[in-house]
């Protein structure tokens, strides 16, 4: 059993970073643009971004908050988790830079209906409706994106609930919970990818594990620090 402790407050700002990285993902996706995208209804959608821009340029600045705070974990993390495996901890912090690229050009694709719904003179050429049927396409190839830096974060995941399993300083049901949130992050992004017949039919409570997982290892951190687990744990 692993017996070096990280310092608590790295092991704090780690999970405060990962809180914050949670709390921004969820505004930008739920808050912001889930308000916002109207089904496959390209008029309603392109009407209510129009009608609601702020809020809309709201969830992209928290998408840059939620990327650079996952690159603070990621960093963290990787130090915290090196004198469990040092292999280990590399490799899953080299997929969590990856997800995280990923998904920072995916971030591209959301100024794409703010410079299409522009009453700019270049765009003239192009219809109302065909302004916003590309909006909407753009906006579900930003979901397609996301899907696959999401199979990138949960192979990160899975790596992170092994590694947490390992530690002696987190309890392990927190392991096992990552575990399952990479589990999940995988299954769900693989099928929308590659089986969208078959996404259509998982329980759309598929990823509620992911949200537990995550959110339990980072309040953990952040109000219990990291520190040694009793023999009765282990």
């Amino acid at each position: 059993m692993v017996e070096a402790t990280p310092s608590p407050t790295v092991a704090r700002l780690a999970g405060a970073l990962y809180l914050g990285t949670i709390v921004f993902g969820l505004f930008a996706e739920v808050g912001s643009r889930g308000a916002l995208i109207v089904g496959s209804d390209a008029t309603a959608t392109a009407r209510a971004i129009l009608a609601n821009e702020a809020l809309f340029r709201a969830g992209l600045a928290a998408d840059l908050v939620m990327l650079a705070c996952y690159v603070g974990v990621t960093t963290l993390f990787f130090d915290m988790f090196r004198p469990v495996h040092a292999g280990v901890s590399r490799m899953a912090a080299a997929f969590s830079l990856i997800g995280i690229a990923v998904l920072a050009a995916d971030t591209l694709l959301l100024l794409v209906p703010l410079r299409l719904l522009a009453t700019t003179p270049y765009l003239a050429v192009l219809g109302a409706p065909q302004r916003e049927a590309a909006t909407l396409l753009a906006l579900k190839v930003h979901g397609d994106g996301y899907d696959v830096s999401l199979a990138f974060f949960g192979i990160y995941c899975l790596m992170l609930g092994w590694l947490a399993w390992r530690s002696g300083f987190l309890p392990r049901v927190i392991g096992a919970l990552m575990a399952l949130a990479g589990a999940c992050y995988i299954l769900n992004s693989i099928a929308d990818l590659a089986a969208p017949a078959f996404a259509r039919m998982l329980s759309p409570h598929l990823m509620d594990p992911t949200l537990i997982g995550e959110t339990a290892l980072a309040l953990w951190l952040l109000v219990f620090g990291a520190g040694r687990r009793s023999k009765r744990d282990r």
